[in-house]
């Protein structure tokens, strides 16, 4: 990339006071150390953890607060749901460690940032039950998204993509599946014996896109069938979720460290539910918390 471009306005647009578009966070409030969610309201609960609190912002789904987890500076943001809403935040994010947001031109020096995102999910076989927590150690997106960036090749499992969409007979009409690996240095440093390595499925929607049937029928009725029967290097794909693929994809893409664990809070194989599913997260959030 030429780091001697100025970024257009309307390429790059930033507010007048200084602060990223969409998630109107100024470059002086970015943390290295960054938890990310789906849910503004899941920010609080986060926070409530933090030693001290510097800043608190928000706007539309964004809302980020950061501050200190044991004298070590934080943040926490939501990015609402689908992998749209997450690829502006991870681009916003990485524009505030790497771009000079006043010659709009990239830095010479390149910031890496840490993200790790806590969410939920819905498992895919039968040895994953609500309350567990899975890792997405390998990430599949049906989004199609980091389809439109230049080397999406050098950063996706090629293997892992030609044998998945020849088991299901993958429909042209659809986007190509993308998938991508979470960073081994986070998962290391988050993964014990209480948490599930898996293969994430982050689809483009809640229904249709995860196999669910309400009113309309779906373009291809087996296809949940074929994910939960397909294996690669003896492993089964684990869950379902809608962020993990496109989190991972963009971080490698722009030099970060990125990963996703998830809480299941549906089974699908057995077609059971549990919207009470508060204390697991709360769970799960002091345990990265205390790892990261």
């Amino acid at each position: 990339m030429n780091n001697d471009r100025i970024i257009p306005a309307s390429e790059l647009i930033i507010n007048a006071d200084g602060s990223a578009f969409h998630i109107h966070l100024t470059p002086d409030q970015l943390r290295d150390n960054i938890i990310l969610v789906g849910d503004p309201g899941r920010v609080d609960m986060v926070a409530s953890y933090f030693d001290s609190i510097d800043y608190n912002v928000s706007s539309r789904e964004f809302h980020a607060i950061g501050g200190s987890y044991k004298g070590k500076p934080i943040m926490c943001i939501s990015h609402g749901i689908g992998p749209d809403n997450i690829e502006i935040v991870i681009t916003e994010l990485d524009s505030l460690a790497n771009i000079d947001y006043n010659t709009r031109k990239i830095k010479s020096e390149h910031r890496s940032l840490n993200m790790i995102r806590i969410g939920t999910s819905g498992s895919l076989q039968e040895d994953i039950h609500v309350g567990d927590y899975v890792i997405a150690e390998k990430a599949m997106g049906f989004d199609g998204i980091l389809n439109f960036y230049a080397d999406r090749d050098k950063v996706c499992d090629l293997e892992f993509e030609k044998l998945f969409t020849a088991h299901v007979n993958w429909n042209a009409t659809l986007p190509a599946p993308y998938i991508v690996d979470a960073d081994k240095s986070l998962v290391e440093k988050i993964c014990r014996d209480d948490m599930i390595k898996g293969y994430t499925i982050a689809a483009v929607g809640f229904y249709a896109p995860q196999g669910r049937i309400l009113r309309l029928p779906l373009a291809d009725p087996e296809l949940n069938n074929k994910i939960e029967s397909f294996i690669y290097k003896d492993r089964h794909i684990t869950n379902f979720e809608m962020e993990s693929a496109c989190l991972q994809g963009m971080a490698r893409l722009l030099g970060h460290k990125a990963m996703t664990v998830c809480c299941i809070i549906a089974e699908r194989r057995l077609t059971k539910a549990n919207t009470d599913y508060r204390p697991h997260v709360k769970r799960l959030i002091e345990t990265v918390l205390e790892r990261i």
